[in-house]
């Protein structure tokens, strides 16, 4: 039975490495997690993947990012609809663009039109807002981590790290009740799409398994200076990247090499973020695919000055921590808390963003 005030919110994430929808149950007030519940994905086929890709950097009004939508709202209200007893759903939608200070950010998908379709209300465009008020409109899970870091019973400062198609840090302190006051987080460098991508170009399979090709190769040092030289490392958080994020050359390098450079960078981005965090952490708890390449993983760890283990150490779901993180954060939107903060986006104030649409 659900304790007074909690409902079960149905969250999804479709994230930048474009492999597809992810959907988990969460039980929650929006403040706190009263319980987990079913989790499912689906992936994009070849020809949706194809679709996404190409309009990658699109904004709403072209043809390219209609065809994306169209995609993503099938994708989700084909997975969608296997759930029940659903009180609400957080729908992130699949980011095309994302340019804070510009344009302005693009997650491809209609909440209305899925709200409509299911039957459920829906909260969906969370990042606009913040970014309309000067935030980066990213990262938007740490509230959650704060959340999970209170629900595992952490009794100091802990990382959560993503490893998807960027990499991004969540510093939080559970000893602080208000997460506005609590975290602080920022994307840290690139991650898993510039490895997958090299894969589909030059080996003809989505991604280096286990990091098998990686673990076999030499990271290019020359490369990797130049890479933590770029600007992006030097700014102070939070700040936040596209998969248009800064990646080490490697052409002309064997693929075992440019598979372990990329590896390398990745690890490299995690350590420098270790110069921004107000404490030291005791734990780094690491979610996303990512967490799955041992190669990347022995590399975060040895440069990194905490224990670093994935999130299924402490009893959690690393596949679905994402998608658990929209059910978190549309259920704080639907009782008009802040999902963001000056220590999350940059955000010159806490702000609520997302848009709640009913059937």
């Amino acid at each position: 039975m659900k304790k007074a005030g909690m409902q079960r919110v149905l969250g999804t994430m479709s994230g930048t490495s474009l492999d597809g929808v992810d959907a988990a149950v969460l039980v929650t007030d929006g403040i706190d997690i009263g319980g987990f519940g079913e989790t499912a994905y689906r992936p994009y086929s070849d020809d949706e993947r194809d679709i996404l890709r190409a309009a990658l950097g699109s904004w709403p009004g072209s043809a390219l990012a209609e065809a994306a939508a169209e995609v993503v709202e099938l994708a989700h209200a084909e997975l969608l609809a296997g759930f029940r007893n659903v009180d609400l759903v957080g729908f992130h939608g699949q980011t095309l663009a994302h340019e804070p200070g510009g344009r302005g950010t693009h997650q491809a998908g209609s909440g209305q039109d899925l709200a409509q379709a299911l039957g459920w209300p829906v909260v969906w465009d969370f990042r606009s807002t913040d970014v309309r008020l000067g935030g980066q409109g990213a990262p938007l899970a740490p509230f959650y981590h704060h959340a999970l870091a209170r629900r595992i019973g952490a009794d100091g400062p802990l990382v959560f790290l993503n490893l998807g198609g960027v990499a991004n840090v969540t510093w939080c302190d559970p000893r602080v009740p208000a997460p506005e006051h609590a975290c602080l987080a920022f994307d840290c460098g690139t991650a898993n799409a510039p490895m997958d991508d090299y894969c589909m170009t030059h080996l003809g399979c989505t991604r280096d398994e286990d990091g098998a090709r990686a673990a076999k190769g030499d990271p290019d040092a020359a490369r990797l200076d130049a890479y933590i030289a770029h600007p992006f490392f030097r700014r102070m958080p939070p700040k936040s990247l596209d998969r248009a994020a800064p990646v080490p050359d490697t052409q002309g390098l064997s693929p075992d090499d440019a598979l372990a450079t990329l590896a390398a960078a990745c690890a490299a981005g995690v350590s420098l973020a270790f110069e921004h965090f107000p404490e030291p952490p005791a734990q780094m708890l690491v979610c996303g695919g990512g967490r799955r390449n041992a190669t990347l993983m022995a590399m975060i760890g040895a440069g990194c000055d905490c224990s670093v283990a994935p999130v299924e150490a402490a009893g959690l779901d690393g596949d679905m921590i994402e998608a658990q993180a929209f059910a978190y954060l549309a259920a704080r939107v639907a009782r008009g808390l802040p999902t963001s903060a000056p220590g999350t986006t940059g955000v010159a104030a806490p702000v609520g963003g997302g848009t709640l649409s009913r059937p």
